[in-house]
């Protein structure tokens, strides 16, 4: 059948550049994408088990391909998505994201890195591939992400990853290795705010925010100042997280005497109580801001950032099996990423079934009219 009878998700993906050329054009890239996104919701975690996923489901998938030719092998999988260009199919899939995601006013964006960790391939001196992604806390998708440099970190990652997103009214979080001048200004010019982590790599800004919050015990009952506290219990543990915020002018310009730090407004200490049986533990972390004294706001705001490890990072090992893959050719490895996240985004998008990402993924692969549902969330 013509693709224009592809559910719209799958359009989107027409017209990325073919990498291949003369008697390796056999099966259309429409064809490859389109299966390997299904193979993936469905619970494929590599080429060979994206091929017997098209094998399995020849019958259906022949309603919304040419498959004349059959299903694809799983190197021929592996060949074309490593030759697939990463920054277009990333291009491809954040103007999909635009399409679903829903902007919210103030979201939190969190900006952080994972390690796909067995993509790695010594015999070849291949460091394992390093993605940085952009995660709002409100729709619970990923945004877009970026491949770090094999030569280079996160702070070369970041700006590129900041450039191509709409960050107009929202508020991007990143933890200490983001937490430079110039990402700062980048988010303030592109009408964001922002909450940055400080810790060890700004040695002398750590320092003196240390020392202000000590000086802010004093009593000066004009100090602009806020504070929130909020507790949570559940299984066997009780946590207490405070918040503290200072907006002190003469303390910013101290802190920032040569006003580089676009857009500073605030300082935040927040300090972590957990108890978990007679083991307890506490922790304090600081940041600089753009918005304004809000204890309750910032201590949320932290609070959604964290919110990327436990809904993207842990669930791309739990339900995708993200540090096991061994897929390590070429560009394979960072689109395959990329099929996860998109996978991801969709799963979660289906809001009808109340289970689990790694339950649903059984479903769309067990109920067609379930993957349907899915791929048009």
């Amino acid at each position: 059948m013509p693709s224009s009878t592809m559910p719209s998700l799958l359009t989107h993906f027409e017209n990325i550049e073919d990498p291949r050329s003369g008697p390796a054009l056999l099966h259309p890239l429409v064809n490859i994408i389109a299966i390997a996104i299904c193979g993936v919701i469905c619970g494929a975690d590599d080429w060979t088990e994206v091929e017997e996923f098209g094998q399995a489901k020849y019958e259906w998938l022949k309603r919304f391909l040419d498959l004349t030719h059959g299903i694809p092998s799983h190197d021929t999988f592996g060949r074309v998505f490593g030759r697939l260009d990463a920054q277009q199919f990333e291009e491809v899939f954040m103007s999909w994201v635009q399409t679903v995601a829903e902007k919210t006013q103030g979201q939190v964006i969190a900006i952080d890195g994972k390690t796909v960790r067995r993509s790695h391939d010594q015999s070849l001196g291949k460091k394992a591939i390093h993605m940085v992604s952009a995660w709002a806390s409100a729709n619970r998708l990923v945004l877009g992400q970026v491949k770090v440099d094999e030569k280079s970190n996160e702070i070369t990652a970041i700006p590129a990853l900041l450039r191509v997103l709409d960050l107009s009214g929202c508020i991007v979080t990143i933890d200490a290795m983001g937490c430079q001048k110039e990402i700062a200004a980048q988010v303030i010019d592109q009408e964001g705010d922002y909450v940055l982590a400080v810790k060890d790599n700004q040695p002398q800004l750590s320092e003196k925010i240390a020392k202000l919050f000590v000086h802010s015990r004093m009593p000066l009952s004009d100090l602009p100042s806020d504070d929130a506290t909020r507790t949570e219990k559940g299984h066997g543990r009780l946590e207490t997280r405070s918040c503290q915020v200072l907006d002190v002018r003469e303390w910013l310009y101290y802190l920032d005497t040569e006003r580089a730090w676009a857009g500073l407004r605030s300082i935040v200490r927040v300090t972590a109580r957990r108890q978990v049986g007679e083991e307890r533990s506490e922790e304090t972390r600081y940041f600089i801001s753009s918005l304004p004294c809000d204890a309750p706001r910032l201590l949320q705001v932290v609070r959604d950032h964290w919110g990327v490890e436990n809904g993207l990072h842990w669930v791309l090992d739990l339900a995708f099996q993200e540090d096991a893959s061994r897929i390590r050719k070429d560009n394979s490895p960072e689109n395959f990423s990329r099929l996860r996240r998109l996978a991801l985004n969709l799963l979660r998008n289906e809001k009808t079934a109340k289970v689990g990402i790694k339950a649903k993924r059984r479903r769309a692969g067990w109920d067609e009219q379930y993957l349907l549902k899915v791929l048009s969330a």
